[in-house]
């Protein structure tokens, strides 16, 4: 049987950096982070007030460092506030660390010790560390310095961020620390130079007016860099668009809604996948998502689903993740299948009373925080998969799931 679903080499290639590095800038209320941040960007990003807690939710500020190349800096709020207001910003924070790739976390007082914990709370979900301590002309940074080195074997970088002084040793801290230049390619080895790549794209009411979705942008201009000669249609021009080529395409990329028809229609010698099943690989885990997809089978008419997606949308008819998902399952165990939708940032901390999740490709956030997702099902002991993973089992093709091969 030919496979329905075709997965990519996933090997990491010497490439740039597809995603922006994320760093977060962590430490007490008015220790500095925002005038940090203003300092590193060379212009005001961040608003600067000695009033206690003017940061309040996290404030992303997109940018290139020389030597490091695209970067988001995630200005956080100070983690010490034991207000009801401050412990929501203290949750938001913590929401951040998931997301960091580097973290700067500065000290400005000798109470190091609330400080000393984040470090060591980031270092164990595997982020890359920069101590700053920023020397506010009190006199204490050889002192606050001196504490440190009592209790972390990390190099220690002083500087003044308001004055602007010796904020090249964070940058360079950030050079250094920075992940090898390699990247995980969307289509992997499905796709070289000279193929021909068809691409099926509804233009729905989910499609929002005048542009194409950020997966549809940057498959495009990954096959374009490859070289892949790269044709695009809409569902009702599959017959169309095929019957001007002189030889079948060696790759069809479709949206997962239409991966039936898409297979009905496609050529036997054309390999077909789907945008969501090559973000499963670009930002997940593959492999975790076909293990999870086989809960599906366990699922029982009164089963909890969680639908995590990443985009915040206004939900709209012919949704895929709050309608056909939702859909296809009930027209499977019935129509008591509850099923919860979280979007954006929000993912319940308690997953135990689901018995799947299913997860949106994730075009919106960077891999560090998709993986800490399926780490955090993982260890509660719940399955995960991806929309574009479901829908194929759920179209009673799973058999061909496991091969990565046609």
């Amino acid at each position: 049987m030919t496979a329905f679903i075709i997965l990519p080499n996933m090997a990491p290639q010497k490439t740039p950096n597809a995603s922006r590095l994320h760093i977060g800038i962590f430490g007490k209320v008015n220790c500095g982070k925002s005038t940090l941040l203003n300092a590193l960007a060379s212009q005001e990003v961040a608003l600067v007030s000695e009033k206690k807690g003017t940061t309040t939710d996290p404030v992303y500020k997109a940018m290139e460092i020389n030597g490091l190349g695209p970067v988001v800096f995630i200005d956080t709020a100070g983690y010490e506030d034991a207000s009801d207001l401050g412990i929501k910003r203290i949750e938001k924070t913590k929401q951040v660390t998931e997301k960091t790739d580097i973290a700067i976390v500065i000290f400005a007082d000798t109470d190091i010790h609330e400080g000393i914990l984040w470090v060591h709370s980031l270092k164990k979900q595997n982020v890359k560390v920069i101590i700053v301590v920023n020397d506010m002309e009190n006199n204490n940074a050889s002192e606050i310095v001196s504490k440190l080195e009592a209790e972390l074997d990390e190099r220690i970088i002083v500087v003044n961020a308001l004055k602007k002084h010796d904020i090249d040793k964070v940058k360079t801290a950030l050079i250094e620390n920075a992940p090898e230049d390699e990247k995980i390619e969307i289509t992997g080895s499905l796709a070289k130079e000279s193929d021909i790549v068809m691409l099926i794209m509804p233009q729905d009411k989910q499609a929002p007016k005048g542009r194409l979705i950020l997966p549809q942008v940057q498959t495009i201009r990954e096959l374009l860099d490859k070289k892949c000669i790269v044709i695009s249609c809409a569902t009702d021009k599959i017959d169309e668009t095929l019957a001007t080529l002189n030889k079948a395409p060696s790759l069809i990329i479709c949206d997962s809604q239409v991966f039936k028809i898409a297979y009905d229609k496609k050529p036997k010698e054309s390999k077909l996948t789907s945008f969501s099943v090559l973000y499963a690989a670009y930002k997940g885990d593959i492999e975790t998502y076909l293990n999870g997809a086989k809960a599906i089978d366990a699922l029982k008419s009164d089963s909890h689903i969680l639908i995590a997606e990443a985009c915040t949308h206004a939900p709209l008819t012919e949704d895929i993740g709050r309608e056909k998902i939702p859909n296809l399952l009930r027209q499977k165990f019935g129509n008591a299948l509850a099923v919860t939708v979280v979007s954006g940032m929000d993912f319940p901390k308690d997953l135990t009373k689901y018995a799947l999740i299913i997860h949106c490709g994730a075009c919106m956030f960077n891999r560090k925080y998709v993986l800490s997702r399926i780490e955090e099902a993982k260890r509660q002991g719940v399955p995960i998969t991806n929309y574009g993973v479901t829908i194929a089992y759920l179209l009673k093709l799973s058999q061909v799931l496991p091969q990565l091969v046609q």
